[in-house]
């Protein structure tokens, strides 16, 4: 299955994608993770795409594409993907069509997670990631056992430096002017299914259950 996963930042995605891939056995490919992982070794794609996260806007569609289609064109996309993060506007998701009908494929299920602004602020500005592994947890919703530490292997719990208000708000906004054509986009299409992102972490991933079978 060539699974998208679509929705504004911290809906929820990066703990239905781990559902997703161990239920599935397909490869989660989150662009957002390539551009953090290409920052942090400090490559020339990293320092043109931390200009842009720094600021809370999107990469570029030239960059996005170059690096996604590039991930996909790896041996283990053969069976199938879930794309996280990409892709982002139509003109990504033209290219991504025009990759796969040249392979024969096409994208199966877009998946639309939803929620209110309100309660992504709450949740982002709640968030917090392991200095060490990776795990995140949100202070709100979902704390770790003990205020600071990471559960899974002790580390430091930090809070990501474009997880600001300012930030935050510009992102979603970002989201709203240049994702959301996406959704009519994939309306158009008949593949994509709206999931309520307020009921909960098992009631949604349920419901993709329901709706990839």
């Amino acid at each position: 299955m060539n699974l998208i996963l679509l929705g504004p930042p911290g809906a929820g995605k990066g703990t239905q994608a781990a559902k997703i891939i161990e239920n599935y056995n397909i490869p989660h490919i989150s662009t957002g993770d390539i551009f953090r992982e290409n920052i942090k070794e400090g490559t020339d794609l990293g320092k043109k795409a931390k200009e842009y996260m720094d600021k809370g806007e999107l990469v570029p569609d030239s960059l996005v594409i170059e690096i996604a289609l590039d991930r996909l064109e790896k041996d283990d996309c053969k069976e199938g993907f879930l794309l996280d993060g990409f892709p982002r506007t139509v003109e990504q998701a033209e290219a991504l069509d025009k990759f796969l009908e040249g392979r024969g494929g096409k994208v199966d299920h877009v998946l639309d997670i939803d929620v209110p602004k309100e309660e992504l602020m709450v949740r982002i500005l709640g968030r917090r990631v392991c200095k060490q592994c990776g795990a995140t947890y949100n202070i709100p919703n979902m704390p770790p056992k003990k205020d600071g530490i990471c559960d899974v292997c002790g580390g430091p719990l930090m809070q990501r430096a474009d997880d600001t208000r300012e930030t935050v708000e510009n992102r979603i906004e970002v989201y709203n002017s240049q994702t959301k054509p996406l959704l009519a986009y994939y309306d158009k299409a008949g593949n994509i299914a709206h999931l309520d992102g307020t009921t909960g972490l098992e009631n949604v991933f349920n419901a993709i259950v329901g709706i990839l079978g």
